[in-house]
């Protein structure tokens, strides 16, 4: 579980968060959203040690990270996966190296033992025989894929997405979204994820946070957002809603 309480943070005279606080649980899809500016990247960056927050405090199974010191916070960081917005993979390195690239920083294991997660993690996100194309090669679904493999590589207990449908068609949107699902249930992690994709709230969203100018306004499941009062919520919910389908018909 992840806890993360009062955390602000501003940038120069921007006070871009503003006293949130919430709990991520175990074995569940915890989704962070909000419109543009709302903050939600941010909070996930102060999470992760991206962004110092100004204040507040975030603990990962009550161990308080924001007060380890750098080499305190390596422990804990062994135990993250990122899936960041545009994958963030390295274009000189192929695809096994990138999967690799967290089992090269972290571990002490051999060549064969990181070859044979690199290849456990590329069939369980149904890329097998992919080893060897670069980034350049893939298409953005496929990027998203072995982003997500590279994540899991170090079987972590918490796994961090920013905006993982980004520049995705729909069916390949719900294809991600499936993975991510059936991944945190399967290693029971904490999955946090950054979103302003409403099908993937509907479809994924266990626990909601939504965030509107730096504050949490609203927090519940996929099943309660429909039914909520707060109009702040609603409005949210019906522009992404209409946005969405203005898309689909380009």
């Amino acid at each position: 579980m992840i806890e993360i309480k009062d955390i602000h943070k501003s940038f120069g005279e921007n006070y871009v968060l503003k006293g949130i606080s919430g709990l991520f649980q175990d074995g569940r899809n915890n989704l962070i959203i909000g419109g543009s500016g709302s903050g939600k990247t941010t909070l996930l960056k102060c999470m992760v040690g991206l962004h110092e927050p100004d204040d507040g405090s975030v603990l990962y199974d009550g161990r308080d990270f924001t007060r380890l010191s750098n080499q305190e916070r390596i422990e804990i960081r062994k135990e993250i996966g990122m899936l960041f917005q545009n994958s963030a993979l390295f274009d000189s390195m192929t695809v096994e190296d990138n999967i690799m690239f967290p089992l090269n920083m972290f571990t002490t294991q051999s060549r064969e033992e990181k070859l044979e997660r690199a290849n456990f993690c590329l069939s369980r996100v149904n890329l097998e025989g992919k080893n060897k194309l670069f980034p350049s090669e893939l298409s953005g679904g496929m990027k998203k894929r072995v982003g997500i493999a590279r994540a899991i590589s170090m079987q972590p207990k918490y796994l961090f997405v920013d905006e993982p449908n980004s520049g995705l068609d729909p069916l390949t949107s719900i294809v991600i979204d499936e993975l991510i699902n059936e991944l945190t249930d399967e290693y029971n992690m904490t999955t946090v994820v950054v979103t302003h994709d409403m099908n993937s709230v509907m479809g994924i969203g266990e626990n909601i946070l939504f965030l509107a100018d730096g504050r949490k306004e609203w927090e519940g499941s996929n099943k309660e957002i429909a039914h909520t009062n707060n109009p702040k919520v609603n409005d949210f919910v019906f522009a992404s809603k209409f946005a969405q389908a203005a898309r689909e018909k380009l």
